[in-house]
């Protein structure tokens, strides 16, 4: 049979687990029976499992509403430019300019339907990294080889601004990192490098070693970034105000850090307005 007071304590910690305010510091171990100390252990658990819980619950809701929010835009232009084609396709082009304008209205609504194609793909990818339905698998392997395939894979777009893509260096060893991740990490750097750099300048990729990680380093002749926004660029859909006008929407820094963080690296960034930037990333050599 159990005391009076054994049952009290067993009582108030349930009610207190319920209500979610059990702490273990309201009890003392050492003055409870064997059965209070493993009820405290599993109350102590289950509070674990409910602010676990509470967390996961408030990263979708963020990531719900930043969806809404991020989407919204593509989408209302997606319909005005359909809704405006369809009045030209009814009352018939009445002169060259008039099938000039749809023209362009076409080429728009392809470009809106490319940004919320290319929105709800990084989307996905930022979901499943965060829920971890996508695990990172770092092995270790070359860096060369995986520096030259995002700098091949930038090269198309840069080229289209006249903006040169050099890879400053031959040799490089071997680090751990999962390469399909990594690759998509430096080619988000590599494609702001190329998206915020004037046209005819260049983009410098270069690897140093050091002692515990192998360093990728992309180095460019852009805008540079303002002081006070550095530590904002890694944000989720963080944009400067100087960069609206830019095809983009936020989610390629974040991506690279959060990739980099599931294979215990780390990215940083050197700039100054007007100079250009250099974003590092750091991956662990063993």
């Amino acid at each position: 049979m159990f005391g009076n007071k054994t049952l009290e304590r067993l009582e108030q910690m349930l009610d207190a687990a319920n209500t979610g305010s059990f702490q273990e510091s309201d009890y003392d171990e050492t003055k409870l029976s064997k059965l209070e100390a493993k009820w405290k252990n599993f109350l102590e658990t289950s509070v674990l499992s409910r602010e676990n819980l509470e967390k996961e619950k408030e990263n979708i809701k963020s990531l719900v509403s930043d969806i809404s929010h991020q989407t919204k835009t593509p989408m209302a232009n997606i319909k005005l430019y359909a809704a405006l084609l369809r009045e030209k396709a009814e009352s018939g082009f009445r002169s060259p300019d008039d099938a000039g304008q749809s023209l362009k209205m076409a080429d728009e609504l392809c470009r809106q339907t490319e940004k919320l194609d290319f929105l709800i793909q990084s989307l996905t990818k930022m979901s499943r990294l965060e829920s971890n339905i996508v695990e990172v698998k770092p092995a270790c392997q070359p860096v060369l080889e995986l520096v030259r395939e995002a700098v091949f894979n930038t090269r198309p777009k840069a080229e289209e601004k006249g903006i040169d893509v050099r890879l400053c260096c031959e040799e490089a060893g071997n680090a751990v990192y999962d390469k399909k991740w990594t690759r998509e990490a430096l080619e988000n750097v590599l494609d702001n490098a190329v998206k915020y750099s004037p046209e005819g300048s260049s983009v410098d990729v270069f690897v140093t070693e050091y002692e515990m990680y192998t360093g990728i380093s992309v180095r460019d002749e852009g805008m540079g970034i303002r002081e006070e926004e550095i530590p904002k660029i890694f944000g989720r859909f963080y944009r400067s105000r100087r960069v609206q006008q830019e095809d983009g929407v936020g989610i390629g820094l974040y991506l690279a850090r959060e990739i980099l963080k599931k294979e215990k690296g780390y990215i940083k960034v050197r700039s100054k307005e007007g100079n250009g930037a250099e974003f590092t990333l750091f991956i662990p050599r063993n």
